[in-house]
C-alpha cells in the first residue's frame, strides 16, 4: 500500500490549519483596526488574575513588611490580588531564579533588597543574571542602618568607637546576619573604613544577631532600622550613629557617620520590583504607575514611617532608576566583596 496519502485526505487534513491562520488573520487585522498590537492588547487586558509578589525572606522580616505594605495599596489600583509569596533560602537567590524563569506576563514579581547587586560577586554559580534576567519595575524604599555596640561597650560615640576598635582589633567581635546579608556588607564597609579587621560572627538571621548583642556575646552590630529601632529606643544597645549621608526623622538626633569621621560611609537597605526578561513594556508600566500610587498613598507613607524608612524619589521609582542603581550598586560592592575573599557556593 502506498504510504502518500490522497489528495482529498490531504486537502482535508489542511483545512484545520488553514482555518485556525485564517481565524488568526482575521484576529490580527481586527486588532490593527483598532490601533492595537497583540502585545497591546494583552497588557490592556492585564492584570485578570491575581498577581504573585514572591519575597525572598521569612514571613514578618524587613522586605516582607514592606511587600505586604505595597500589595494592599497595589491591589486596589489594579483591581486584582497582589499576593505575597515568601520564597527563602540561599540569600535570596532561590526566589530570584524562580521569578526569572516564570512566565514573562506580568504575573511573577520579586522584591529584593541590596542582594540583587551582591549576588553576582558572592555566588560562583548564579542561576541568573541581574541585569539581564529581568525587566525593571521600579525601586520603592531606602532603609538606613544603625552602628551599635553592646550597652556596656566603653566608647560614647564615633570616634571613640573607632580608637577603641583600633586598639582592641583581637577582642573586637562584629555580628552580622549571615554571608552576604546587609549587615555583613556593612560591616565589611566598616572594617575598611577604620582600616581594621575584626573577628566576625555570622548569625542565621537579624534576630539572633541582636539578641546575642543584647546578652554580650558580640561587640558590635551594623543592620537595619526596621530591626533596631525598638531596641535603641528602649535603650538596650549602645547607639553610635546612622549610615545615611543625612540624618534620618527617626533618630534625628543621631549623627550620620559620615559627620562624624567616617567620610563617605553610606549603606543602605533599598528595595525595587522585578519582572521576568521579556514581559511587555505596557504590562511593566501598568506595574510601575500602581507602584507609584501606592508610594503616595498615605498609609503607605504613614507605614514606611513608622519602619524608620525612606520612600525614594519618583525619578528611582522607574525601570530606568531601578536599572541604573542596580547596575551602580554591582560596580561599587562587587570590588568589595571580591577584597574580602567572601564566596558562598
Amino acid at each position: 500500500m502506498s504510504s502518500i496519502a490522497s489528495p482529498s485526505l490531504a486537502s482535508k487534513a489542511r483545512r484545520p490549519l488553514l482555518k485556525s491562520a485564517f481565524h488568526g488573520l482575521l484576529a490580527g487585522t481586527a486588532l490593527s483596526m483598532l490601533g492595537l498590537s497583540p502585545v497591546t492588547a494583552q497588557a490592556q487586558g492585564f492584570p485578570d488574575k491575581p498577581i504573585s509578589l514572591v519575597v525572598p525572606f521569612a514571613a514578618g522580616g524587613p522586605t516582607d513588611v514592606v511587600a505586604r505594605t505595597l500589595a494592599v495599596s497595589m491591589t486596589k489600583t489594579l483591581g486584582q490580588s497582589v499576593m505575597v509569596e515568601n520564597k527563602t533560602g540561599a540569600g535570596g537567590t532561590i526566589a530570584a531564579t524562580h521569578v526569572a524563569r516564570s512566565a514573562p506576563n506580568g504575573y511573577t514579581l520579586l522584591i529584593h533588597h541590596n542582594g540583587m547587586s551582591t549576588a553576582p560577586t558572592l555566588y560562583r554559580k548564579l542561576a541568573y543574571d541581574p541585569l539581564k534576567d529581568f525587566e525593571y519595575v521600579g525601586q520603592v524604599v531606602d532603609v538606613p542602618m544603625t552602628m551599635l555596640g553592646r550597652k556596656d561597650l566603653p566608647p560614647q560615640n564615633l570616634g571613640e568607637l573607632v580608637t577603641y576598635v583600633k586598639s582592641h582589633k583581637d577582642k573586637i567581635n562584629l555580628a552580622n546576619a549571615g554571608l552576604g546579608a546587609v549587615s555583613h556588607l556593612c560591616g565589611m564597609l566598616f572594617q575598611q573604613a577604620v582600616g581594621t579587621e575584626l573577628t566576625t560572627v555570622p548569625f542565621q538571621g537579624t534576630a539572633p544577631a541582636m539578641t546575642a548583642l543584647m546578652g554580650g556575646q558580640v561587640d558590635i552590630l551594623c543592620d537595619q532600622t526596621t530591626q533596631t529601632l525598638p531596641q535603641i529606643k528602649a535603650e538596650r544597645v549602645k547607639l553610635y550613629g546612622v549610615t545615611t549621608m543625612e540624618r534620618i526623622a527617626a533618630l534625628p538626633d543621631t549623627p550620620t557617620l559620615d559627620e562624624s569621621g567616617l567620610k563617605g560611609f553610606q549603606m543602605v537597605v533599598w528595595h525595587g520590583i522585578y519582572a521576568p526578561k521579556g514581559t511587555p513594556s505596557d504590562v511593566v508600566a501598568k506595574l510601575t504607575a500602581a507602584l507609584q500610587t501606592a508610594l503616595k498613598d498615605p498609609g503607605v507613607v504613614q507605614r514606611i514611617s513608622d519602619l524608620g524608612a525612606v520612600i525614594v524619589p519618583e525619578a528611582k521609582q522607574t525601570p530606568a532608576g531601578l536599572h541604573d542603581w542596580l547596575k551602580s550598586e554591582i560596580d561599587r560592592l562587587g570590588p568589595l566583596i571580591r577584597k574580602a575573599g567572601v564566596y558562598a557556593d
